[in-house]
């Protein structure tokens, strides 16, 4: 039976998916929101120009249940892009992101939203698991609360839990760069309040695929160089002792 919600409705919670070539996961993806104890979200997926029947699998389940909305990118702009436009699309009290191959457990948007009547933003922890589901790193636990400067030596706050009460915080749009617009999005609220708090308790599912460019920290010097000195406008000191800082604190986070 198809499941549908009053159009007019403003829902609890905004979920922000981008989309690229996902076929293979989006439905899987899709389901967990779907299995939420939390029932009152909108799923906004934003289709940054696939190749493949990744829009063709999201309108079959879009047709069953109206709380999942599709908007397709004319061409291929990367997720930044794509989770502005999400943003932009926002009607929910709450706003959080759900990537097209990561999952969510049950009781997510139940633990993040009561969470967040206490704090503004909220992220948890999550296991780490290979392309099939199967334990590939251990479960990486979050710190109890993050700071602007926790953030800029590591950024331990995943697009995958990441959660904020965009009633209170207002809205705010990633930086149009390549790599790190998470961060870059993290770091503008964490200007606007002292910390972000954690969620020890895994409460998703993070899919470590091999082919990831975020596991190539090497590749991602530069890109992490140039976020500190044009995105934050950092000094030359003060983004060399930060990057630092990231690259032993990614080292560890990704031996563990």
């Amino acid at each position: 039976m198809a499941i549908k919600k009053p159009i007019d409705a403003r829902p609890l919670v905004s979920i922000v998916t981008p989309s690229y070539n996902s076929e293979k996961y989006i439905a899987e993806t899709i389901a967990s929101v779907q299995q939420q104890t939390v029932t009152d979200w909108e799923l906004l997926i934003v289709d940054d120009a696939s190749s493949d029947a990744t829009v063709t699998k999201i309108k079959r389940l879009q047709a069953e249940d109206s709380r999942i909305k599709c908007f397709s990118l004319k061409e291929n702009k990367g997720p930044a892009h794509a989770r502005n436009l999400g943003i932009q699309k926002a009607r929910g009290k709450y706003l959080t992101f759900l990537d097209a191959d990561d999952l969510w457990f049950p009781e997510f948007l139940e633990r993040s939203s009561t969470e967040a009547k206490m704090h503004p933003f909220v992220f948890a922890s999550y296991k780490r698991l290979d392309e099939n589901l199967e334990p590939y790193l251990s479960d990486f636990i979050v710190p109890e609360k993050v700071s602007y400067t926790d953030i800029l030596k590591s950024n331990s706050i995943s697009c995958l839990t990441a959660f904020l009460d965009i009633e209170v915080l207002g809205k705010k749009y990633m930086p149009l760069i390549k790599k790190r617009q998470d961060m870059g999005l993290w770091l503008q609220y964490l200007k606007k309040t002292n910390y972000a708090y954690g969620i020890q308790e895994p409460l998703a599912i993070y899919r470590i695929r091999r082919d990831s460019l975020s596991r190539n920290k090497t590749g991602l010097i530069k890109h992490q160089w140039k976020f500190y000195r044009e995105v934050e406008q950092l000094s030359v000191f003060a983004s060399a002792y930060y990057l630092t800082c990231w690259a032993y604190k990614g080292f560890v986070k990704y031996r563990s």
